[in-house]
This record gives structure tokens, sequence and C-alpha cells, in this order.
């Protein structure tokens, strides 16, 4: 069997293509002024660290702009939502990324939803994804939105078909299965405690890894002919399925790196440029 590769980084660059013109119409509207994304920072894990470093250059290649706010590892609760209220009220910022994690002592979900819904392009907080889930207007949580836009973008079909999402975080698990179910997909949420699991990841036509540890998915669990999509990603290249001996048996997969990860990217810098549209809407 020939397996199609889902190659997130390829279609993130036809994307990023497509924004450049989008950005350069949004500043010929706005007295030169590009779209805008905030990023909050607070404490000094290196992966948090570089990963922001990741979507401040992704807003540089198609001409925005990022406000970059570094934060101390002591800050607290009330100085977080400090800064966010002021980012909410800065009318040249469209769009507010607060990395995950945040330091232990902080309230990760009081901060999360105290970002304006109208800025919530990383798909964070409680109301998006109520809209979300409702199919009402809103920017999906960037990991499942990513994803979603790769499996259209490669006409995987969805509709009647079982998918299996392992996996159950509040900004990928859950609005994952959401947004499948959505698309007409019979959904089965599991996790890492779930009895039988092996045998419910048989049944997946579709398959979505997200439970954040590094092979957790094994390849024999996986059925001949299934599309497989793998969310994580952890030292030494690996994800969170098994991928190696499914080439040649899946129809279709992520390979990581170069699935989901440039998706996720992807999807915030887009989501900020809509937000900017939107907000310039009414601009001659």
């Amino acid at each position: 069997m020939n397996t199609e590769i889902l190659d997130g980084k390829k279609i993130a660059q036809l994307t990023e293509a497509q924004l450049r013109n989008r950005v350069e119409v949004l500043k010929s509207r706005n007295d030169g002024r590009p779209p805008i994304l905030a990023t909050l920072l607070v404490g000094a894990d290196p992966a948090s660290a570089t990963y922001v470093r990741m979507k401040q250059n992704a807003c540089h290649r198609i001409g925005m702009q990022s406000i970059a706010v570094e934060m101390p590892s002591e800050t607290s609760t009330e100085q977080v939502l400090s800064k966010i209220h002021e980012l909410n009220n800065n009318s040249h910022c469209h769009g507010i990324l607060l990395q995950h994690p945040v330091p232990k002592h902080i309230d990760e979900r009081a901060c999360f939803d105290a970002i304006d819904v109208s800025k919530d392009v990383d798909g964070v907080t409680c109301l998006g994804f109520g809209r979300m889930a409702m199919s009402e207007e809103a920017y999906g949580s960037a990991t499942p939105q990513g994803i979603m836009r790769l499996i259209n973008a490669y006409d995987v079909p969805l509709e009647g078909k079982h998918a299996v999402v392992v996996g159950r975080s509040p900004i990928l698990g859950k609005p994952m299965a959401m947004m499948l179910l959505n698309a007409n997909a019979t959904v089965t949420i599991c996790h890492s405690r779930t009895q039988h699991l092996a045998e419910i990841i048989r049944s997946a036509d579709v398959l979505v890894g997200a439970v954040g540890r590094p092979e957790f998915i094994r390849a024999e669990w996986i059925a001949d002919k299934a599309v497989v999509i793998d969310a994580g990603f952890h030292p030494g290249g690996r994800g969170d399925i098994e991928l190696a001996p499914l080439i040649g048996r899946a129809s279709a997969l992520t390979p990581v790196p170069g699935g989901v990860g440039p998706m996720t990217i992807n999807t915030l810098i887009l989501q900020t440029v809509v937000a900017a549209e939107k907000r310039l809407g009414d601009v001659p």
C-alpha cells in the first residue's frame, strides 16, 4: 500500500505565501500598520521560549509584527491578568497568545479566560471552545484546527468514519474530538487510563494521538488503511505514535517532525490575520 504523507510543512508554506498578500492589503487599509500578535511568556522554560520565538518568526515572515511580553517566574496570576487586560484594550493588538504551560502557582485557566474572545487566536478560552463545539463562529484551538486544515487540504474523508482521539487536554484532545464530530465523524475519546485501549484504537478509521507520551501508541494496535495523525513531539523527533512500521500499512499519516507542528503555528498566524481583517472590516 502507498502511504500518503500529510505534509504540514508544505501546506503551511503555501498558506504563508497567501497570508503575505492579505497582510499587505491590511496594511494599505490601516495607515501602513500590520496585524499584531502579542505573545506572553511567563518563566524561563527553554522549550516554551523556543516555541514563542518560532511563532514570532512566523509573524515576521508574512509581514506581521509581534509584541513580545516576557515575565519572570515569580509573576503572580494578578500580574498576568493585568497584562492581558492591557492587551485586550490595545486597539493595535489583534491576537493574544499566552504560552502554555505557565508556572504552577499561576491560575492558567483564569488567565486563558481573561483573553478577549475576539483576540483568542490560539483558541484557549472556555467561551471560544463552547462556540466551536456548538458550530458557532470561533477561533479553534490552534493544534486541532491545524489538524483539520491539514486533513481538508489532502481531502481525507471524515463523514461517517470512526475517529479515535487518544488524549483529553482542554486545548488539544477535547477540541479535536468536537471538531471531528462537527465534521460528521463518529468519535471515541480515549486517554492513558482507558481500558482495552488497543482494541479501541484497532477499530479506528482515523486515529489522532494526543496523549503526550513518546510512542505510547504502538503500531501493532493500528488497523491497516487507517489515517494516522500524530500530534506529539518529543526529544529525538518522536511523536505519540510508533510511526515507522506504519509506512506501507496506513493509508495516510503525519510525519514527526513536519506534520502537525508547522500547522499549529501556521493556524495561530492565520487566525491572527483573520482577527485583523474582522477588526478592520469597516475600514474603506
